[in-house]
């Protein structure tokens, strides 16, 4: 559930990472949790929808819909909606809050909606409260659920051979002990390599496991040695996994290093330059941009940059 009013102090952007994997994996996270619903969804009706902005009436600010997604059932020509929300820290007023946001929906879209909850703080371990009423000693006005899973309360154990990628990286936001930290991640990684997906979704899943699995010196010991003990073949596959997206992810950091070089570089060759000209630098490929690095020796204003761009965009 995301909050646009105001700015996570944490590093780790928890509802983007949850929602880049939900939506990448829509069939399969139903089929982990919700398997008899997604054995009839026709899979060729799934449609994501523009996220939905709401004046939040419990907190006073605006929220941000984090997943909408439109399905129908096969044989049937009625679609429906899921509503699905990432919740990365414990709240009192989710069950009142997921009410108000199924009456918005549904006074929108007119349409049957599925609400779910996916809870993925560690602590604390207590059910959360997935139940909204309104009722009187002698009538029941409303009663409201949404699914809730959450992590916390599942054993990661049940998980380890359903091959299933949702599985692979979600274990990793499980009831984890400290103790198991690297068998964990070893398990995850193990079960995405059976899995061969493409490479972009190996390495979100990846990525994913070592976000939330971030190991110290010892615990990466252990880790190594619980590698050993799942096979050569199993264990060369998880190692060119996490080389790969590491490698990326380097890759990456220098490009961007590159770039903000570049640009100091050429503010004190020609002075500050307009947003206009900074953007069309970082749309450069890099190849162009180390010809730039080298230009720029020979710019004495804002024009020569201009030509070369105009000569090499």
């Amino acid at each position: 559930m995301t909050n646009s009013s105001s700015q996570s102090t944490e590093t780790i952007d928890h509802d983007q990472n949850f929602k880049e994997l939900i939506s990448t994996f829509f069939l399969e996270f139903l089929e982990l949790f919700l398997p008899e619903i997604a054995r009839n969804i026709d899979p060729e009706s799934i449609r994501f929808l523009p996220q939905e902005y709401f004046a939040d009436l419990v907190e006073g600010d605006e929220k941000i819909i984090d997943l909408l997604v439109e399905v129908k059932l096969f044989g049937q020509d009625a679609t429906f909606l899921f509503h699905i929300e990432a919740q990365s820290y414990s709240e009192s007023k989710i069950n009142r809050r997921m009410f108000y946001y199924l009456a918005r929906l549904h006074q929108n879209y007119v349409k049957d909606i599925y609400p779910i909850v996916v809870f993925s703080f560690d602590q604390p371990y207590r059910a959360e409260n997935d139940t909204f009423k309104i009722e009187f000693p002698n009538f029941k006005v409303l009663e409201f659920r949404f699914h809730a899973i959450q992590l916390n309360r599942l054993n990661w154990r049940d998980y380890i051979d359903r091959p299933n990628p949702v599985a692979a990286a979600l274990m990793s936001k499980m009831k984890v002990a400290k103790r198991d930290r690297p068998k964990v991640k070893a398990e995850c990684l193990r079960l995405l390599v059976t899995l061969k997906l493409d490479p972009a979704k190996t390495r979100l899943i990846s990525k994913f496991v070592d976000t939330y699995l971030r190991l110290n010196a010892q615990e990466e010991q252990t880790f190594q040695a619980e590698l050993d003990k799942i096979g050569v073949a199993q264990k060369e596959a998880i190692m060119q996994v996490t080389t790969s997206w590491e490698e990326k992810g380097i890759e990456k950091g220098v490009e961007q290093g590159q770039r903000s070089l570049v640009s100091l570089l050429l503010e004190q060759k020609i002075g500050q330059l307009p947003e206009a000209i900074s953007d069309r630098i970082s749309s450069l490929a890099s190849n162009k941009l180390s010809d730039l690095a080298i230009s720029l020796l020979n710019f004495s204003s804002i024009d020569d940059l201009n030509r070369w761009l105009e000569a090499n965009e």
